[in-house]
């Protein structure tokens, strides 16, 4: 059945639900137009209408709940957020691995999970793990990993692990994330061409909230940063760029399998035809646009992290990148890490089994569309 998702009864709706009626720009207005008409093209299932209305509304309560916390907080937009690292690179590289490692380190601030879904009031000093909403999220992902421990396979993720931007950057209805949620060819298309300033500048306001109660030098992932490099750079110009690296065949089928794992469960069913063709060209646009912009900024600008290296041996790659850092290796951190790796281990909820093939490529025809990444950096292949 098709369902009609209209910008001005979501928008209406969001404000009966938060009792705010003040955004801080309409910057978000074009993309959560283009995204809803072609959302209102799309078949789906009664179900996934409401899970879809429900995460449109959600995103629309916490911008203005965020941009509400500004207006009475005006002077939290002056605090300034000083050498952030980001985590980039191609989808499925092992961003989640890394950032996960990297939040273990106290001295590292990490947008949790929790957080970016319920950020207004920002956590108080010293409860990022125990405030209230964490520990409710905690009990509800309990029920989920009991139920469906399959689906816990596919991403590493927990209340209190550090999350995507993706999800923040959401609020201003730029992001991919929004893309994963159906077959949206124009939407995504107008992503990758769309000016991204504004979405960086909310990113920006997000976190001067949640960093107001809880400072620190913010710990960050998301692949699709990959894309927009010159403007994350506008707003954060002193921001530590490390890219992860894995063999790009094997990362475009975890993607494809992703993606189409998304589109049932938001649609109701998956084209994967369409998305073997769309995602190795978007992951494939990923590396070409970090390596136009490496060769403006300088090689030295970027750190390279094989995804191979870090599973042979997690804690001697994170030193080296400590190095490269030039940010201090404690003891603790490196204890905090080698607890989190034991938790953790690499199959804890189930191997996640993916072909090329499924998706109507393979190596071959891939590999003249990864030539140019291929041919500047020595990747370990998977077997």
């Amino acid at each position: 059945m098709i369902y009609q998702f209209e910008p001005d009864e979501l928008v209406a709706t969001a404000v009966a639900q938060t009792g705010l009626s003040q955004f801080h720009s309409n910057s978000y207005r074009e993309g959560l137009e283009i995204l809803t008409a072609g959302m209102s093209r799309l078949e789906r299932s009664p179900q996934a209408y409401e899970v879809v209305r429900r995460i449109l509304l959600s995103h629309l309560c916490m911008r203005l709940k965020v941009d509400d916390w500004l207006k009475r907080h005006p002077d939290l937009t002056q605090r300034p957020i000083e050498k952030p690292l980001f985590v980039l690179g191609l989808p499925r590289t092992g961003t989640t691995l890394t950032s996960n490692l990297l939040a273990m380190d106290p001295a590292r601030r990490s947008l949790l999970t929790w957080e970016a879904d319920n950020p207004v009031p920002p956590p108080k000093p010293g409860h990022l793990y125990d405030d209230p909403r964490a520990l409710k999220q905690l009990d509800v992902e309990a029920v989920a990993k009991a139920t469906n421990p399959e689906a816990f396979k596919y991403y590493r993720s927990s209340a209190v692990y550090p999350t995507e931007c993706t999800y923040v950057m959401g609020h201003d209805f730029k992001s991919l994330f929004w893309e994963s949620h159906g077959k949206l060819p124009e939407y995504g298309e107008w992503l990758l061409q769309t000016d991204m300033h504004s979405a960086y500048a909310y990113h920006q306001r997000f976190l001067q909230v949640l960093q107001s109660e809880t400072p620190g030098i913010w710990n960050l992932k998301m692949p699709s940063h990959a894309l927009y490099l010159r403007t994350l750079l506008d707003f954060y110009p002193d921001a530590r760029l490390v890219w992860t690296h894995r063999d790009p065949f094997a990362a475009i089928g975890s993607l494809c399998s992703v993606i189409s794992s998304s589109h049932r469960r938001h649609v109701g069913h998956a084209d994967d035809a369409w998305i073997g063709q769309n995602y190795p060209q978007q992951a494939a646009l990923h590396a070409e646009r970090i390596m136009a912009v490496r060769d403006e900024i300088g090689e030295e600008r970027v750190y390279d992290l094989h995804y191979a290296a870090v599973l042979r041996d997690p804690i001697g790659t994170m030193r080296d990148l400590y190095a490269w850092l030039g940010d201090d290796y404690t003891p603790e951190a490196e204890a905090a890490m080698r607890g989190w790796l034991a938790e953790n281990p690499q199959s804890k909820f189930g191997k996640h089994e993916y072909r090329l093939g499924a998706f109507g490529q393979s190596e071959d025809s891939l590999r003249p569309l990864l030539a140019g990444y291929l041919g500047r950096y020595v990747i370990e292949q998977e077997v």
